[in-house]
């Protein structure tokens, strides 16, 4: 724990980002978290937010900033993409082998089948919305690839999510990150978007847990 208690604190420090690796590890980092099912806790949200203040107080590889603005953009995009396509792939190949396994506490079926309902009406904006969602990220592509979304849609909207989420969040850290009050309240930050966009998760967990209440005997 304590271990990766500072691999956090390491990933949300732009000076150490950039004596490791530089930006080139952000890149690293997002094709982990959204490719790998193991990388769910890593900080994406924040990690790009950092990023877009790194990329406005450096001139590589450009000297122009909005060029390297689009580069990072585009590359950060591009890992998403890749990323995205690997946790599908391991979907696809695992979702028979899930489908056969027997309940237990931990796996039901009937989850997968609900899955599958849910992207075969959803399934475009599933995958759009799960980027901007911490854990949820992780899983969406497995999910999808498990209950065989079709290859086509989720190409289209794994590459406009990924696109979308890089842009938007880098976007915003670039601009913000010559202000002085940002650069002084960074922590401050990065604590307030892990709760912004992990708060829709806790609370869809919480309401799902709820039992509904049963109306008494008339």
């Amino acid at each position: 724990m304590d271990t990766l208690i500072e691999l956090f604190q390491h990933l949300t420090n732009p000076q150490w980002i950039m004596d490791n690796g530089g930006l080139y590890i952000v890149v690293l980092i997002v094709f982990i978290e959204t490719g790998l099912f193991f990388g769910f806790f890593l900080p994406g949200d924040s990690l790009l937010f950092i990023a877009g203040m790194v990329i406005a107080n450096s001139l590589a590889p450009f000297d122009i900033p909005l060029a390297n603005l689009a580069f990072w953009v585009v590359l950060i995009g591009t890992s998403g993409v890749f990323g995205n396509f690997v946790g599908y792939w391991f979907g696809r190949k695992s979702g028979d082998l899930l489908l056969e396994r027997k309940d237990t506490w931990l796996f039901k079926k009937k989850y997968v089948l609900q899955a599958k309902e849910f992207y075969d009406k959803k399934g475009g904006a599933a995958i759009v919305l799960a980027r901007f969602l911490p854990i949820v990220r992780t899983f969406a592509p497995i999910i999808a690839g498990v209950v065989k979304m079709q290859p086509a849609k989720f190409s289209f909207y794994n590459i406009a999510g990924s696109y979308l989420w890089s842009a938007t969040i880098v976007t915003a850290g670039f601009l913000l990150g010559e202000n002085v009050w940002v650069q002084n309240n960074l922590e401050k930050i990065i604590i307030g978007i892990v709760l912004i966009t992990t708060a829709p998760v806790l609370i869809k967990l919480i309401s799902g847990r709820k039992k509904p209440v049963s109306s008494p005997a008339a």
